[in-house]
């Protein structure tokens, strides 16, 4: 059958149909994309990189705030390292139950939960006045959210083979968002009584609580999308356990043999192959597509994890010494262009290229994106200051880098493709995820570990953390060279 000429958001969505056509063949006409649905996702998706990125500007002062260090510079490092871990090892413990569950009960359950658990735990960051008070809070962010698997799984069951990849070249619209307005948001908004007296010079609150207005934000932010979810997002899972929310309201068992929505009632489907057990999935395309976005995430935390600390370490010290208002304005224009770029590029270069040129591409950015620290820092101490010519290369790479998140589409295809089946596809997602997580957990806290213990011994002039992330980033690049040319066929 072809696809409808126009979307009709009465009608259910989209079915995911991934198989696949010969080379040699003519490529099927592209699937209208269910825009908006996806729109919606996108929206709700936003709300996890405002959490992550908020804190990012002003994460070395507030580790000096909080006097965990004693007032020793070098040791900053580590802190900051140790509280970007923790969301992602209590993360790890989680979110293979979370996308297990979505397969179960429904992605729109899980979902709602997640966005719950975001808001409280940035509410009690902004609370936080102690370093374990802050360690506690990260690790609920990460242990009541599993979001982000789960998003990728309704995003596969949105689309087919002819859209799939478009739909993903839009998912770092949330994420390129997030990385707009969090570095903005925390960069303005901490110690708003010192940055904004003639507003906020009367509030005692704020004077105590410096940080709490950056992270009330996305808290809120969280909680508005989770409203949105629960009245307009529709489900994607189908079976006969999954929960949907009119059944809830109308006081029945909350489960029905079809998907449901509040903006229709769908027609009955034919039954989906049962998801399968959890060892099943331990196939060799889960551990290649798993162990390929598991490096991939681990080079790109490195990176994101290091580069505020080394833009807000002095420069004598082989950093930047930049202030938190100025990391917040340069991270933030990694967001704009990575934004356009996913947007406007993406989805054509795949198509040109193919997923794992694209993916080994992406890869492979990251090298001259590592090698531009040690050109950076150079010039910092021989000028003893940031001129332009210093703040044109920061910009550079920070461009340069965008290519890292081109590998990310690419890496989601090959595991929605790796999937046993479509009823399996919250496991897959939720079991590479685990693996993403571990990495994301000793990614920062080696990293910025690694670049305390360089600029402390003075290890390759300060540089040894670079170096060694660069040959991390060639194992990466050999796991790449793992994959097929193209992506598997579900089920096959």
């Amino acid at each position: 059958m072809s696809p409808p000429d126009n979307e009709d958001e009465t009608q259910p969505l989209l079915a995911a149909r991934h198989d696949s056509y010969d080379s040699h063949d003519t490529p099927p006409k592209r699937t209208p994309l269910p825009t908006t649905q996806l729109g919606i996702v996108l929206f709700l998706q936003l709300a996890e990189p405002l959490t992550s990125q908020v804190i990012y500007p002003f994460a070395p002062q507030l580790i000096r705030d909080v006097g965990i260090t004693n007032g020793d510079e070098t040791k900053v490092g580590y802190y900051v390292g140790i509280m970007q871990s923790l969301f992602f090892l209590t993360q790890a413990m989680t979110v293979l139950y979370w996308s297990r569950l979505s397969d179960q009960i429904g992605r729109k359950p899980v979902i709602l939960s997640g966005l719950i658990g975001l808001s409280i735990s940035m509410y009690c960051f902004g609370l936080s006045r102690t370093f374990w008070g802050l360690v506690l809070s990260r690790s609920l962010n990460g242990a009541l959210n599993g979001n982000i698997g789960v998003i990728k799984s309704m995003i596969a069951e949105m689309t087919d083979t002819t859209n799939i990849a478009q739909a993903y070249a839009y998912m770092p619209i949330a994420w390129s968002g997030g990385g707009v307005l969090g570095p903005i948001i925390g960069g303005f908004l901490a110690h708003p009584v010192e940055r904004f007296p003639a507003l906020f010079g009367d509030s005692d609150f704020l004077r105590k609580y410096p940080y709490f207005l950056p992270c009330a934000v996305p808290a809120t932010y969280s909680i508005i999308a989770w409203l949105v979810t629960l009245f307009f997002l529709r489900e994607t899972a189908t079976g006969p356990s999954i929960i949907t929310i009119p059944s809830v309201l109308d006081g029945r068992d909350g489960k029905a043999g079809k998907r449901e929505s509040l903006e229709d009632a769908r027609d009955p489907e034919p039954e989906s192959e049962p998801a399968v057990p959890l060892r099943q999935l331990l196939t060799r395309r889960v551990f290649i597509a798993g162990g390929n976005y598991a490096f991939l995430s681990l080079v790109d935390i490195a990176f994101r994890a290091v580069h505020p600390v080394f833009l807000a370490t002095p420069i004598d010290l082989g950093g930047l010494g930049l202030s938190t208002v100025r990391i917040g304005r340069l991270l933030s224009v990694f967001g704009v262009l990575n934004g356009i770029f996913q947007i406007f590029f993406f989805a054509p270069l795949h198509d040109y290229l193919g997923s794992k040129l694209m993916y080994n591409i992406g890869i492979f950015t990251a090298l001259p994106s590592l090698a531009m620290f040690p050109l950076l820092s150079y010039l910092a101490r021989q000028e003893q200051t940031v001129t332009t010519f210093i703040w044109f290369l920061a910009v550079v790479q920070i461009a340069i880098s965008i290519g890292l998140s081109l590998s990310y589409g690419a890496v989601f295809i090959y595991i929605s493709s790796a999937s046993p089946n479509r009823a399996s596809l919250g496991a897959t997602n939720g079991l590479c995820q685990l693996s993403v997580s571990l990495m994301r957990t000793i990614g920062p806290a080696i990293s910025n570990s690694l670049f305390s213990l360089s600029i402390e011994k003075q290890y390759a002039h300060g540089w040894m953390v670079y170096y060694i992330l660069m040959g991390i980033t060639v194992f990466a690049l050999w796991t790449g060279s793992l994959l097929p040319k193209k992506p598997w066929t579900m089920g096959k």
